[in-house]
C-alpha cells in the first residue's frame, strides 16, 4: 500500500472531500516512525501511518457512514466524527494521529480522500457535511 501513496518526488495527487482543493500525500519515515506527509499549498502536515489501518478498523466496527467533521487543532472536534476519533484518547494510539504540534488537526479533511484513493473507504463529495464508510 505504501507504494500506492507515493514518494516525495512522486506524491499521490488528491482532492479534499468537497472536491474544492487539491493536495498531495506521500509516505515517508521520520525519526524512525512511518508517516504520511500531506502538502497543502506551502503547509506540510504529518500523520501517523497507522491511521489508515486503525481508521478502517473503526469504520468497519461502526458499520455505517461516519461524518468527517474536519477541524483545525485549536478548535474542538464535533463528537462522533472522524476528526474527533483522530484525536481521541480512546483511539488505538491514545491521542492525535497528527504529528506536528499546531497542525495536528484536519485529520477528517485529508485522510479520508487518501483512504478512498487506496480503495479502503467510500467518501461523499458534498459542499459540506461529508461522510465516509469502510469498503
Amino acid at each position: 500500500m505504501k507504494e500506492k501513496i507515493g514518494t516525495k518526488d512522486n506524491p499521490l495527487q488528491l482532492k479534499t472531500p468537497p472536491l474544492s482543493s487539491a493536495f498531495t500525500m506521500h509516505y515517508d519515515v521520520k525519526d524512525g516512525r512511518e508517516i504520511l506527509v500531506c502538502t497543502v499549498g506551502k503547509t506540510v502536515l504529518h500523520y501517523d501511518y497507522r491511521c489508515l489501518e486503525d481508521l478502517q478498523s473503526m469504520l468497519k466496527t461502526n458499520g455505517g457512514w461516519v461524518e468527517l467533521g474536519s477541524a483545525d487543532e485549536q478548535k474542538p472536534a464535533k463528537e462522533g466524527t472522524v476528526e474527533a476519533w483522530g484525536r481521541s484518547a480512546d483511539n488505538p494510539i491514545g491521542g492525535w494521529y497528527g504529528q506536528k504540534k499546531g497542525l495536528r488537526g484536519r485529520f477528517g479533511m485529508y485522510i479520508p480522500p487518501l483512504m478512498e484513493a487506496l480503495g479502503l473507504a467510500e467518501v461523499t463529495h458534498e459542499a459540506k457535511g461529508n461522510k465516509m464508510r469502510a469498503k
